[in-house]
């Protein structure tokens, strides 16, 4: 039998800090449950495995091998590499799963797994099942097999297929953070057109030069920097394990995800005319608006990139995006969010736009909005606090969206709070026409969250107003 840390098992994989809740003993164990998991889908189950570049990464590999191998699975080793590379493993050898051994963008203590299974995300319940099984001691018992499987040629090659030919040469400027995508990116940029520079391409699992986390603008400073200098028309970001993308213009400003997912949308909807696009509740009113205005269906889904998957699926969805820099392409592609992919397809839309990324940025409306903001939570408490915050809204007739914890809608705006996934915090966010406006919805944002008991002290100074 085998016991997790109760923090460890997620919603939509498997999170842990190395040496404090997460240990060689549990990716063994997360090896041997899963495989158990994968024999109850294929008689003789394979499952491709990757890891990032966490210097915890490598041993975690092998114990998660290990414990594959004890229960019968055939583990097909991939090696070092972005999770979205583990993932193409998964669908070019048609293996039965695959585990991609990754702290995605924590802090270089943490690592974890994510997961797919008979090429589904492995979430929530399955992750829930694994936990069981190895507490239980219930798993299979037998002889696996491990072999070597380079699939980086294969997987540039389907990188370089999301490229269109065609348009103005591009100078790009390319950071993957020192994060696992860095080796593959300076072999992407060598199969593209246009001027390309990388920074911080070396793998090194402390991220000396920054945290790998194109979400947090501070993580961009050094690329915005580097466009600068070079003159170049954008800057590409990856995160960690490189299934998050980050874009800076070629004036140094931040595309957040809702807005390049709407540049991407453009050329989406020319192949598929009235097209289901999704995007997670954290999104800007804009994009639904814009998305629409091109014939297509908008459509908000919940946060988290297994529901996306699985809700992509469901209405056979060609794109889909969340405000973390997530981009799933089912169109040409598989359907799995995948940063590189994605940053292949924004350039070949950005060399054919009549001017720069920047002018058709300029072109775009873009109300004024927070980042995301934070309230500390107790884990045990979130889903009481957001049921709370609903009911009085609702008791006061508010247009309320619950697709995701609440998101309403007010005069020109909306605000949202919801509980997250990976953390113990309240997750908000809100968007006006003005700061005036802006202000107010997060002073009721305040409010609420206060009444259920807990401090929104911070809240103003985090959303950037006095």
């Amino acid at each position: 039998m085998h016991v997790f840390h109760p923090s460890i098992l997620r919603r939509y994989d498997i999170r842990g800090i190395v040496g404090e809740t997460l240990s060689e003993a549990d990716a063994r164990a997360i090896g041997r449950a899963f495989a158990t998991q994968a024999a109850a889908v294929d008689a003789s189950p394979s499952v491709a495995v990757g890891f990032d570049g966490r210097l915890s990464s490598p041993a975690l590999e092998a114990a998660l091998v290990e414990g594959l191998s004890d229960a019968g699975a055939s583990a097909v080793r991939v090696g070092l590499g972005p999770t979205p590379m583990a993932y193409f493993a998964h669908a070019h050898l048609k293996t039965t799963g695959m585990i991609q051994v990754t702290g995605s963008h924590n802090p270089p203590d943490h690592n974890g797994f994510k997961m797919m299974l008979a090429g589904k995300p492995f979430f929530g319940g399955d992750i829930e099942r694994l936990g069981a099984i190895a507490a239980d001691g219930a798993w299979a018992d037998g002889q696996g097999s491990r072999r070597d499987e380079d699939v980086s040629d294969a997987y540039l090659a389907a990188l370089d297929g999301g490229f269109t030919p065609g348009g103005r040469p591009l100078s790009v400027v390319w950071d993957p953070g020192n994060g696992a995508a860095g080796v593959l990116t300076e072999r992407l940029i060598a199969r593209l057109p246009g001027r390309h520079a990388v920074i911080n391409a070396a793998i090194d699992g402390r991220f000396p030069n920054h945290h790998p986390d194109p979400t947090d603008p501070a993580t961009l400073r050094q690329l915005q920097a580097a466009v600068a200098e070079q003159g170049a028309d954008l800057g590409i970001a990856f995160d960690g394990d490189g299934d998050r993308l980050g874009v800076i213009d070629g004036r140094g400003r931040i595309l957040w995800g809702d807005q390049y997912l709407l540049l991407l949308a453009r050329e989406v909807l020319e192949a598929h005319p009235g097209a289901p696009i999704l995007a997670d509740v954290k999104a800007s009113q804009t994009l639904f608006d814009e998305i629409a205005a091109m014939g297509g269906k908008p459509v908000i889904t919940a946060t988290g990139h297994s529901l996306i998957k699985t809700r992509m699926a469901e209405l056979g969805a060609p794109l889909a995006g969340e405000m973390s820099g997530h981009v799933f392409f089912a169109d040409r592609y598989y359907g799995f969010d995948d940063a590189l992919y994605a940053a292949v397809r924004l350039l070949s839309v950005v060399a054919r736009l009549p001017g720069t990324l920047a002018d058709w940025f300029d072109t775009i409306p873009r109300p004024l909005n927070t980042p995301e903001l934070r309230i500390d939570c107790p884990d045990e408490k979130k889903a009481a606090v957001v049921d709370g915050v609903r009911a009085r809204l609702k008791a006061a007739g508010a247009e309320v969206s619950e697709v995701d914890g609440v998101r309403v809608s007010r005069d020109g705006g909306w605000w949202l709070l919801r509980a997250s996934n990976t953390q113990a915090v309240l997750v908000a966010r809100a968007e006006a026409p003005d700061q005036a406006a802006l202000g107010a919805l997060v002073d009721e944002i305040a409010a609420q969250v206060s009444r259920e008991g807990l401090d929104p002290a911070a809240l103003r100074a985090a959303a950037g107003l006095s």
